[in-house]
């Protein structure tokens, strides 16, 4: 097969958008691409067919990932495609290689220093040098921000601004924090370590400063492509950048809508700002989904069509491919437990109708939910796997709380009820039932021993019964050293090996993977989006979570949400940015055909947004409103008690109570929205055409100004009769 020829196969296949960025000409090219829309098919057939024809050299290109295993599967690809020999790594192992090579020249003769694979036990020593104890939890999140300062290229003296500019949520006072830092940095130049922003840093030192390791390099790599573009930080662009030298031959892979790790410092502004960096560059978007049924496109576009923000400015909508499916499916559950139970029985169903159990996954918004699902699946003979994660009783702070509880039997007297033995016991382990703790692994770490004071009280609930004699029983309360052989019991159970099962996973540790069924679980208010999220790009972030999970499934689509914790627990709203599904009945199906028979009974209204943040509102009085219950009012006082006066004389005159009129909340989104217009009034939720006819010239009037006493009541009920 000659040359061309084998070019003409690369391009066998692909769809027009496809083959443009496959054909797009040398120079910055921007691929835009949405989820399952073939990225890696796309970017390995542009470098094939470069090379094929002679335009490239497969030695002089560096092709850049995120994992190891996306760097694997494009050599793989590119082999098969005829085009061995093409650098693909992750920025972390292209540097160490760079660094390795060139430290002989570089450290003039010393050898390179020994590479830290855990920052943790630096920082826990760095924390004892300016006197804070710090136990793994917070010495973790102390090397959390350690690593988002260097990758954000922020030293310990600007520390203290850089946090406050960035709005981060910091484990200790953010001068405490700088202190640490400083410590930390000290440390591993008297140890002879580096670690790996460090690395980083040193290729891009090598690069800068001295001319012949920048010619050699650039040398050997003259064609650049980056995947995941939007995942890139300040200090990865600096080496990107150090590796162009100026140059443009770059081919950048990205969906913004997919931003989902700004926490670790990735931003996707590189990706939304490339066209303006790079003048004259080719932008090629990919929008035929050919992972997910149409159904579930058809949701995650309704998802990711709310979203605000610099990212939305590069949002796609997405085409599905494949053939129909099921709808996605919402269901609602009293509470937590019937909520893993019947997605318990959903997998074990599908598992007994052919579907693989390694093709099923369960995912949530923090690992601390796992434990009801691991529990759940356990009871049902499901075996399964947790993805980026311990199981739950396999955790560090879990064992050591089983032991305080162990310990705990014999000074807690055992008439104390279970639940308050239980906060008493954890006390030992420093865990308080108060506000979680600032940072991430701290909150991961409380809320996995919250986890299990809610089991208490899910226990303590079903007193044990004990039969006396052969004709009666007595029920007694439940004991700590009950709960400790229930706890033991579980672990036991949910402590079996497998090798192959359904996945349970964070949102965050699903990205890059895809399954037949996905059940994506507890979408309600404080957990998607987490009580954490308080800014509106922090709230953005959720809502893009939420869009990577739905189009992880391929084939069938389950929400679901509980509307308590517990049994009787406090009531919850459902996520904010749930499109508005048919939700008849707790705990009975309300899918299947949903997005079909509500498009079909509402299609103006299926989706109501916040007129002031653009959230997906749910409840009644928000869609009423048209704004979060947490959005500021922008109420016209003046105008609300003029309209509460009206009201009070049209209810008196007709002699019915004076909700039968207008409800308060129907006069709070009038005071709010001040419709001037007819459409505008009608569009309010509450006001319908009978209501329109009898009292929309009166509430019209009044918004304009009128006062109460220029309302002829005569008039509105001439209407009325």
């Amino acid at each position: 097969m000659g040359v061309h020829s084998a070019a003409d196969v690369v391009l066998a296949g692909l769809d027009p958008e496809q083959r443009s960025a496959v054909t797009a000409p040398a120079g910055p090219v921007c691929i835009l691409a949405g989820a399952g829309t073939g990225k890696t098919r796309a970017v390995t057939s542009r470098i094939a067919h470069r090379a094929l024809t002679g335009e490239i050299s497969p030695r002089h290109v560096l092709a850049v990932t995120f994992t190891a295993r996306a760097a694997a599967e494009m050599r793989s690809r590119l082999a098969v495609l005829g085009v061995p020999g093409v650098q693909a790594r992750t920025f972390h192992a292209a540097a160490l290689r760079q660094v390795r090579y060139f430290a002989p020249r570089l450290l003039e003769g010393r050898a390179m220093p020994e590479l830290l694979d855990s920052k943790v036990r630096v920082v826990t020593l760095a924390a004892a040098k300016v006197g804070l104890r710090a136990d793994r939890a917070a010495a973790r999140d102390l090397a959390g921000e350690i690593e988002w300062a260097k990758s954000s290229l922020v030293e310990p003296g600007e520390y203290v601004v850089a946090a406050a500019k960035a709005l981060r949520e910091t484990p200790y006072e953010p001068a405490k924090v700088a202190e640490v830092f400083a410590a930390y940095e000290r440390l591993k130049r008297s140890n002879g370590v580096i670690d790996f922003e460090d690395m980083l840093r040193a290729a891009v030192w090598g690069i800068e400063e001295h001319r012949d390791v920048a010619e050699q390099v650039r040398g050997q790599y003259r064609h650049f492509v980056v995947d995941e573009y939007q995942d890139v930080n300040p200090l990865q662009q600096r080496l990107l950048d150090a590796w162009l030298g100026g140059r443009d031959d770059l081919t950048v892979v990205g969906d913004a809508s997919q931003t989902i790790y700004s926490f670790t410092g990735a931003t996707s502004a590189y990706l939304v700002d490339f066209p303006r960096r790079h003048r004259g560059a080719t932008v090629v978007r990919l929008v035929r989904d050919y992972r997910s049924t149409p159904q579930v496109v058809g949701l995650a576009n309704a998802v990711i069509s709310q979203a605000r923000g610099a990212e939305a400015r590069l949002r796609l909508e997405l085409h599905g491919q494949r053939p129909p499916g099921p709808e996605p499916e919402l269901r609602i559950f009293t509470d937590e437990p019937a909520e893993a139970n019947a997605v318990a029985a959903r997998c074990r169903a599908l598992v007994d109708g052919g579907t693989p159990a390694k093709e099923i996954a369960v995912l949530f918004r923090t690992n601390a939910q796992s434990e009801a699902y691991e529990k759940a699946l356990t009871e049902a003979g499901v075996p399964y796997v947790v993805q980026g994660a311990e199981r739950f009783f396999e955790r560090v702070e879990v064992r050591q709380a089983m032991v305080a509880l162990r310990a705990a039997t014999r000074s807690i007297p055992g008439e104390t009820p279970l639940p308050t033995a239980v906060v008493e016991a954890l006390a030992a382990v420093g865990w308080a039932p108060d506000a979680p703790p600032a940072g991430g692994a701290a909150r991961e770490r409380w809320e996995a021993l919250a986890a299990l004071v809610q089991l208490a009280e899910e226990y303590a609930a079903t007193p044990e019964v004990l039969p006396i004699g052969e004709a009666a029983a007595v029920e007694r309360p439940v004991t700590l050293s009950d709960f400790n052989q229930e706890l033991a019991r579980r672990a036991a159970q949910q402590h079996v090996p497998t090798v192959d099962g359904v996945t349970l996973a964070s949102l965050h540790s699903a990205k890059g993977l895809e399954w037949d069924a996905v059940f994506l679980v507890g979408l309600s208010e404080g957990t998607l989006p987490t009580t954490y999220a308080r800014t509106p790009e922090q709230v953005e972030e959720e809502r893009r979570l939420l869009y990577v999970g739905i189009t992880r499934a391929r084939q069938w689509l389950w929400l679901s949400y509980a509307s308590a914790r517990s049994p009787g627990g406090r009531a919850r709203r459902p996520s904010r940015f749930l499109p508005q599904l048919d939700r008849s009945g707790g705990g009975e199906r309300a899918g299947g055909g949903v997005a079909k028979r509500t498009a079909a009974r509402r299609p103006a209204t299926q989706i109501v947004s916040c007129r002031i943040c653009g959230a997906t509102l749910l409840a009644g009085p928000d869609r009423k409103l048209g704004r979060c219950p947490t959005c500021p009012s922008d109420i016209d006082e003046d105008l609300y008690e003029r309209l509460r006066d009206w009201r009070a004389r049209v209810a008196g005159a007709q002699k019915v109570p004076a909700y039968v009129v207008f409800t308060d909340a129907t006069l709070t989104a009038l005071a709010e929205r001040r419709p001037g217009r007819i459409e505008e009034l009608i569009a309010i939720a509450g006001i319908g055409p009978r209501k329109l006819g009898l009292y929309g010239e009166a509430v019209l009037a009044l918004v304009d100004g009128a006062a109460v006493d220029d309302i002829a009541p005569q008039k509105t009920f001439e209407i009325s009769s």
